[in-house]
This record gives structure tokens, sequence and C-alpha cells, in this order.
């Protein structure tokens, strides 16, 4: 008898499922459940959490969270359809920012602090290479 085994399919199964702990640590975090969440673990991958909360600068505006493995972390409004999300200002640093950081992230940016991240995204990886991306992510997050 012979198994073949597919590791490309075995890296991108475990890729997946620890991204999906990570984004949901973050949700949590910052106080929202995992059905605010979505996550695409296809290239580039990529996450959404949307916030039940408005800025005062937006007001017919949701704000949420995009995370993507090229850029990592932004605050971004929802265009008014719900379809869209424009990044207003991104975190930078690690593509995989601890969830603590991303909590104080979006403290600034909720309280309207200038300098609440950087208006332009930074470019902290190519896309793609999932398995690099499996060695990056935190381990052992409560899921």
């Amino acid at each position: 008898m012979s198994i073949l085994i597919d590791f490309g399919r075995d890296t991108e199964f475990s890729f997946e499922r620890r991204l999906r702990g990570y984004v949901g640590a973050v949700a949590r975090a910052v106080g929202v459940g995992l059905e605010s969440c979505t996550v695409d673990a296809g290239t580039p991958a990529a996450a959404y959490i949307a916030l039940d909360w408005r800025l005062t600068r937006f007001p017919e505006h949701d704000l949420a969270l995009v995370w993507d493995e090229v850029h990592g972390w932004a605050a971004a409004i929802e265009d008014a359809t719900g379809d869209a999300a424009t990044a207003l200002t991104h975190l930078g640093g690690d593509v995989f920012a601890e969830p603590r950081a991303v909590v104080r992230f979006l403290a600034a940016v909720r309280a309207d602090d200038a300098g609440a991240g950087q208006l332009e995204a930074p470019v902290l990886r190519e896309a793609g290479d999932h398995e690099q991306l499996l060695a990056l992510l935190p381990d052992g997050l409560r899921r």
C-alpha cells in the first residue's frame, strides 16, 4: 500500500488554521467575536474585522480593521454599501503584530490621534509563500 502525501496541502491547511487563530485573537483583544471576522487564506492572504464603531470625522461609515500579508494591519472605513473598505492608516511594523499592539493602534485611531499609524501602506513582504508566513505566525494563540 502506498500513500500520497501532499505537503503543499498540509502547509495550506496549517496556515489557514493558524491564521484564523491569530485573527480570532486580535478580534477578542479588540472586543468583538468571530462572527465579525472573515479570513481569506489565498494569495494575498487577507482578513477583515468589522467593528461596531464610527469615527467622528466619518460618522456615516463603519470602522473596520483590515489585514493582508503584504501591508499588515490597517484601520479602514467601509463605503456606504459595505462592499469595500478604504484604509485610513496602517499600523506598520510586523506583518503579524501582537494583538495588544493592534489594540493600542485602534485606540489611537478612535481617539483621532494624528500619530496613529502611517498613511502610506508599508510593504512588509511579498505576497505568497505561505510556508514562510506559517513560520512567522505566532503559535499558541488561544483559538
